[in-house]
């Protein structure tokens, strides 16, 4: 469909084009120097020591669980308000995601109380998702973590330029994931980067990126080693030079993206804030956002469908985030979850409502949003 108002738009000027360009004409399309400019690149944007570009965000959290040793029978408490990805990469180790409740419709993001009530002996680590980009409140995460000798694995897909507290989001676990993905405040189109300060993860998600092979066709291509060794049973997340390119420009457009990001934010909230029939989550959050989405719950569950097609008839698309993860089929069937297992979490993923968000909107989209929301909540 030809939507008026996309839910989401990406941002590809010039700049990119020339940088892949210059990827295709240097013949080196895989891993090399592009991809290590942007790692370092990253790094310093974020203030980590070790970043690691890789082929998607679901690969980051992967390499980030794997590399803190989860095996089969341990246990990671998770949010069930994100994106499968967060609950599959944890899957994937054979660990068995355990889901909390959200905190409540002023703040989507996990409850540190329901955390605490679901820690068991075997309970290895804890997983959050920065919803929307609004971090989540990592004090008292870190403190339960530490209580109970666990890690901490920050889904940072949401959130890159957030801010907790002065540091950036994925700086206060001792791992976190990014993604790239098409739809993300800057894009790779596919891709993405897992972060940490600890040497010794670091070098385990290293290896694990490509193979458990010591030494890269890179190294080998700079004369700096002649064969390698296999030390473990490495997976093949590498990315290539060409997402890296357009990672480095889009880096650069970050902060302005962001910037009118919560410009555009701003304005929906004037607009919205009172409406009847609607509410706004995190209006009350005193941190730094990427606003990744815009998020409003609906007073009345019922009403969205009719809702979603009012807006659809007037050219402005929309989207859920996110059905809750414990309602899949998989996890129903392999964890044993039913409705009303997490009833707030239930309540919020039947409500909401994810309106356009992107730094090419200009203010009357946003106006015109507005201005559908109010006929579609009035029918």
């Amino acid at each position: 469909m030809n939507w008026r108002i996309p839910l989401a738009d990406v941002e590809i000027g010039q700049e990119e084009i020339v940088a892949v360009e210059q990827v295709l004409r240097s013949r080196w399309l895989s891993m090399g120097e592009t991809t290590l400019a942007f790692e370092r690149a990253f790094a310093e944007f974020l203030g980590v020591k070790h970043a690691f570009a890789v082929a998607n965000g679901t690969a980051a959290l992967h390499l980030a669980h794997a590399a803190i040793g989860l095996t089969g029978g341990d246990e990671v408490i998770v949010p069930s308000l994100t994106f499968v990805a967060t609950a599959n990469s944890i899957a994937y180790t054979g660990a068995s995601p355990v889901f909390a409740e959200s905190i409540g419709k002023d703040d989507l993001n996990v409850s540190v109380m329901d955390i605490s009530r679901r820690i068991t002996p075997r309970t290895k680590a804890i997983t959050v998702m920065h919803y929307a980009g609004f971090p989540c409140d990592m004090e008292p995460i870190l403190e339960l973590a530490r209580l109970h000798h666990l890690s901490v694995i920050e889904d940072a897909a949401h959130a890159v330029g957030s801010v907790y507290n002065g540091r950036r989001a994925g700086l206060f676990g001792d791992a976190a994931g990014f993604s790239f993905f098409s739809n993300k405040n800057m894009t790779t189109g596919e891709g993405g980067m897992v972060v940490t300060q600890n040497d010794d993860l670091a070098e385990r998600i290293r290896l694990m990126r490509s193979h458990g092979m010591t030494t890269l066709t890179w190294d080998r291509h700079k004369g700096h080693a002649h064969t390698y060794d296999v030390v473990m049973p490495g997976y093949n997340y590498r990315i290539d030079e060409v997402r890296s390119a357009l990672g480095l420009v889009q880096l650069k457009r970050l902060e302005a993206g962001n910037r009118r990001r919560q410009e555009l934010v701003n304005r929906y909230r004037d607009e919205l804030t009172n409406t009847p029939g609607l509410s706004l989550p995190f209006r009350n959050s005193l941190q730094t956002s990427a606003n990744y989405i815009f998020p409003i719950l609906l007073d009345d569950a019922k009403r969205r469908p009719s809702f979603f097609q009012a807006l659809k008839a007037d050219g402005i698309q929309t989207s859920i985030h996110y059905p809750p993860i414990h309602l899949f089929s998989y996890y129903r069937e392999r964890f044993g979850y039913a409705a009303g297992s997490l009833p707030i979490t239930e309540d919020i993923g039947a409500r909401e409502v994810t309106l356009p968000l992107y730094p090419a909107m200009c203010d009357n989209d946003v106006d015109s949003v507005v201005a559908a929301v109010r006929r579609a909540l009035t029918r």
